[in-house]
């Protein structure tokens, strides 16, 4: 399993991560990090979805002490997946019969991609956002 980050400004580094992810995996993360990296005035904001480990009360609780550092983007349960990650993962899963070894090929292929690319999804992020709410959290062309 991989675990990774990317934001407007900047791929953030994957983490492979051996086992199932689970809350305490999810927190050793390079997700502070990055953040403070990328947003070193605390302005930006984190997306994740309602993955069980994204939930965990010990990770709620550590985005509530880490507040000052960014704004954690509320997921609503049972909602459409826009999260443009969905999209990276799909670019990997494309381009990794052409490496040794997944875990090789996903590494090549992550540091590998194009900050157009990235940048895209951020800027469909409202796009996105308001497609949801027009279809009632219906099926959305994302």
């Amino acid at each position: 399993m991989l675990w990774g980050t990317f934001s407007w400004a900047a791929l953030g580094s994957v983490v492979v991560v051996e086992q199932t992810m689970k809350d305490a995996n999810y927190l050793n993360s390079q997700l502070h990090p990055y953040m403070a990296f990328v947003f070193p005035t605390g302005n930006g904001i984190f997306q994740q979805d309602n993955a069980p480990c994204h939930k965990a009360r010990i990770v709620l609780e550590w985005f509530e002490e880490h507040t000052d550092a960014f704004h954690l983007m509320s997921w609503p349960p049972n909602s459409p997946h826009p999260n443009p990650m969905k999209h990276i993962w799909d670019v990997m899963e494309l381009k990794h019969h052409h490496v040794r070894t997944l875990r090789d090929c996903c590494l090549n292929i992550w540091y590998n991609l194009s900050p157009v690319m990235y940048q895209k999804l951020v800027a469909s992020i409202p796009r996105r956002d308001a497609a949801v709410l027009k279809a009632k959290g219906g099926a959305t062309r994302y």
